[in-house]
């Protein structure tokens, strides 16, 4: 039984991404050159090749590489039934690479790989009878340096391109009306049942994903996605569009208190019964622009308890709200946050004010917040999409998550040493005693 090789390295732009035949998006694996991984086809027979002289290929030097040679565990996750996976990577692609160990269930395979580079780039392959399947999609990057211990999800059989929900709509008994959100699932969501994903809860959802629908363009929230996916620089999210309504009422004090209870204890419980999100608030972000920002804020900053994250975008903080003065004078969260605007206007000035006021108390540039700004930026929905990448980045990407590995939540090492310092439980019962008379003023 014949397996067909991969096809010859083609010279492309830096960095760029091809599109092969099969239809699937592979990376560069240097910045010189890109390999294709064909879909193999086994019918039993061969393909007539053409009688032609070949010159004799020149083995080229590696661009990268380390003295040493690196070894890493990889687990990957896939329901194979009567199948089984194996992998094949960048140093053979015409090579399985065997399991070292199978869970019981059969559904957890971990493979031993080692390279003299510091990353590698493999892609699972489905395993049946007669049957060989490449994943879908592009190859996967391992970083052979690193400690991400993430497990991989492949899917064999479905498009690689994410899809969206219906517009759902359900009661809130808290607000008195219907929300509305729709949803985008990554690729893969229906195909590889095992896989959990984290959750981003993203306000005006209305200017998102389709522009029929946008009051005033909107984000290309997909594309950024497919386009980080294609990198494997996160890990795929599901992504929530919440339809605002009254936009000044819900998102500006006194308003969104109600608004983000209900976000909390309505649109939360709902949508982790329909959907395979994370449970653990670590993998709850909420994100908004404009106003939006200053409603993703008091949320996370509210219900701490269930969110992990806010981002904030361009936040018109202190002119319908008293977040700042919350910041400065309340216990610190242990939560995180990404703010950001342009520049000039564009709320600048506030923005950086919120961010100085959280680093006074305590929180750590890099660490469970980050601040940036855009010379030039439009205070607009093109703008906000063009950096939805960094955040993103900063929640879920690769190394961000190396350096939060062993925290169970954001920011847990801070909120440790002063609750240490500050005598354990009489410094949790302080917290809540000051929340409970912030939400009664």
């Amino acid at each position: 039984m014949r397996r067909a090789d991969p096809r010859k390295p083609r010279r492309l732009a830096r960095g760029a991404i091809a599109e092969v035949a099969a239809g699937t998006l592979i990376m560069a694996r240097s910045p010189l050159q890109i390999n294709t991984v064909p879909a193999v086809s086994h019918d039993g027979g061969k393909k007539k090749q053409a009688n032609k002289k070949t010159k004799p290929t020149v083995k080229k030097r590696k661009l990268y590489k380390t003295r040493a040679t690196l070894d890493r565990i990889l687990r990957v996750c896939y329901p194979a039934g009567d199948g089984r996976l194996v992998l094949r990577t960048e140093q053979n692609w015409n090579k399985d690479v065997e399991p070292i160990a199978v869970s019981e269930d059969a559904n957890t395979w971990s493979f031993r790989l080692r390279a003299n580079q510091p990353f590698l780039y493999f892609k699972p392959c489905f395993v049946r009878a007669r049957e060989f399947r490449w994943s879908v999609g592009p190859n996967q990057l391992l970083l052979m340096a690193g400690r991400d211990e993430r497990v991989f999800y492949p899917f064999f059989f479905g498009p690689d391109h994410g899809r969206f929900s219906r517009l759902i709509e359900f009661p809130s008994k808290i607000l008195g009306r219907v929300h509305r959100l729709r949803v985008y699932l990554p690729p893969g969501y229906d195909e590889n049942t095992l896989a959990s994903h984290p959750v981003a809860y993203m306000q005006d959802g209305q200017n998102l994903f389709f522009p029929e629908e946008s009051f005033r363009g909107h984000w290309r929230v997909s594309e950024t996605s497919q386009t980080l996916r294609a990198m494997s620089a996160v890990e795929d999210f599901v992504i929530i569009g919440i339809h605002s309504g009254d936009r000044m009422r819900d998102y500006t004090h006194p308003g969104y208190g109600k608004y983000a209870r209900s976000l909390a204890e309505e649109i939360v419980p709902e949508t982790q019964r329909l959907l395979r999100i994370r449970p653990h608030r670590r993998y709850r972000t909420v994100w908004g622009s404009s106003l939006g920002g200053v409603v993703s804020f008091y949320t996370v900053w509210e219900h701490a308890e269930v969110f992990g994250t806010a981002i904030c975008m361009s936040s018109t903080f202190s002119h319908k709200d008293n977040l700042i003065e919350r910041v400065l004078s309340e216990p610190p969260r242990d939560v995180a946050f990404y703010l950001d605007s342009g520049w000039p206007g564009d709320n600048y000035e506030v923005t950086m004010g919120m961010a100085m006021a959280l680093v006074s108390r305590g929180w750590r540039y890099g660490h469970n917040l980050l601040h940036l700004c855009f010379p030039h930026a439009e205070h607009d929905e093109k703008a906000w999409g063009l950096r939805l990448h960094l955040p993103l980045q900063f929640i879920n990407g690769a190394v961000a998550r190396a350096s939060r590995m062993g925290a169970p939540v954001l920011g847990e090492k801070a909120y440790i040493s002063r609750r240490q310092k500050f005598g354990g439980r009489d410094f949790d019962k302080l917290r809540a005693r000051k929340a409970q008379r912030a939400r009664m003023n």
